[in-house]
């Protein structure tokens, strides 16, 4: 993983962080694996669950195990009833 100076970490926005408090910082996929990797070791089942969704929406390319897969909808995919004549 790329070493972060502080100086670095203090210019990132808080938007590359996973949790408030500027805690696991996820700007790029090597900082997101690690952050995975560090809230599985100490992290609350709350923590770990939001740096998933944070990890997991900033890099989908990235597996993220423990995700609630939730049902979307796409507009306009609504079915339609057809009437029977």
């Amino acid at each position: 993983m790329a070493k972060m100076t502080a100086k670095k970490r203090n210019k990132l926005p808080s938007g590359d962080f996973a949790l408030k408090g500027r805690r696991y910082p996820v700007n790029d996929e090597k900082h997101a694996k690690n952050a995975l990797a560090r809230v599985s070791q100490h992290g609350s089942p709350a923590e770990k669950a939001a740096v998933r969704r944070k990890v997991h929406g900033k890099f989908p390319n990235i597996a993220v195990s423990g995700l609630k897969k939730t049902a979307t909808k796409k507009k306009g995919s609504r079915k339609r009833a057809v009437s029977k004549r």
